[in-house]
């Protein structure tokens, strides 16, 4: 349920399904706010604005909690949501309009290599069998099947941002050949960067053994991946996916892979989330394994990205905002507008 200490603001931490934030080196530094955290999930205003009646600082924890106008609305003591990273979730217009300050870094000067290094955790699993060879040798069956050498194949890296240059990094480092695509300026980084980048998008699907995708979802990105894309693929290819789902077409993956191109896929995320639909097709095909939106999901990680969301309250605390991203945010209007 809940937890509380010391003074100042009053700061409320949703979502907190592990109880790992109260044992993070950089919790210290909300030394002097009253703190309540919340190891449990609610979606329903009500439920949510009787948790946070008396919140002045909300930390949200990436995506889990949406909140909009309706709940925003009933909130009247809030001033400030902390968080990390993008915030789709977040009804920024209404936060200005009620005068809540909306901070959030976006943390462009680095990347998360939690979220890297599960990729490639995915990759691996998937080209190896390990799901099924683990399931296998647990079950006495021994060998489960004959998996694949990353060594020579072809990895294309859709997005050359943060996340996408530690990924083709490491493909480097397991001896494949490495492309890009992407924006014309993030083409040009990459080979800038050394790397190949294909004569068009329509190659760039056709000769990629491993793709991953690397993307921030936009309205620009939204459905970026359609259908035709994947049926291009080779039928021994991988798609991996730990940014966000919606860059791919609605069921266009699933088509796919009923398909046969591409052969299989590895994701960490999915259209709804928490995905807890045992029949959902993402979670019953024999060619795609999953887990359940964990690339950023570290001590190590949490700690970093932590760090700046505690940062952020303390300097609103101080009456110095950073990171702000609604800067038309004025006054905390008059009761009942």
């Amino acid at each position: 349920m809940a937890d509380r200490q010391g003074a100042g603001m009053r700061v409320t931490i949703l979502d907190d399904w592990f109880d790992t934030v109260r044992g993070l080196d950089c919790f210290e530094r909300l030394a002097g706010h009253d703190v309540t955290i919340f190891n449990d999930h609610v979606q329903a205003v009500d439920a949510l604005a009787a948790r946070l009646a008396d919140c002045e600082a909300l930390v949200l924890i990436r995506e889990r909690t949406e909140i909009r106008a309706p709940l925003l609305e009933r909130l009247p003591g809030l001033r400030l949501i902390s968080q990390r990273s993008v915030y789709p979730q977040i009804d920024v217009e209404a936060c200005t309009r009620r005068g809540v300050t909306v901070s959030s870094n976006l943390h462009s000067d680095s990347p998360s290599y939690a979220t890297a290094e599960l990729t490639w955790g995915l990759v691996l699993a998937a080209m190896r069998q390990i799901p099924g060879q683990v399931a296998s040798l647990r079950a006495g069956g021994w060998q489960a099947g004959v998996g694949h050498t990353l060594r020579g194949q072809t990895l294309g890296i859709y997005g050359y941002g943060r996340i996408g240059r530690v990924v083709a990094g490491y493909g480097r480092a397991f001896g494949m050949n490495v492309q890009v695509w992407g924006r014309p300026e993030a083409r040009a980084r990459a080979v800038a960067d050394g790397w190949a980048v294909t004569a068009d998008r329509a190659a760039f699907f056709a000769t990629s053994d491993v793709l991953s995708l690397h993307l921030r979802l936009v309205e620009g990105t939204r459905g970026l991946v359609t259908e035709a894309d994947l049926a291009r693929m080779k039928p021994t290819a991988l798609v991996v996916n730990t940014s966000r789902a919606g860059l791919i077409e609605p069921g266009a993956l699933v088509a796919a892979l009923r398909a046969g191109r591409p052969g299989s896929a590895a994701l960490d995320v999915y259209d709804t989330e928490p995905l807890r639909d045992p029949g959902d097709p993402l979670l019953t095909l024999p060619n795609v394994i999953g887990t359940p939106h964990i690339g950023y999901v570290t001590h190590e990680e949490w700690d970093l990205q932590f760090a700046d969301i505690f940062d952020q309250i303390n300097a609103y605390a101080a009456g110095r905002p950073i990171n702000v991203v609604n800067p038309a945010v004025s006054g905390r209007p008059e009761p009942g507008r």
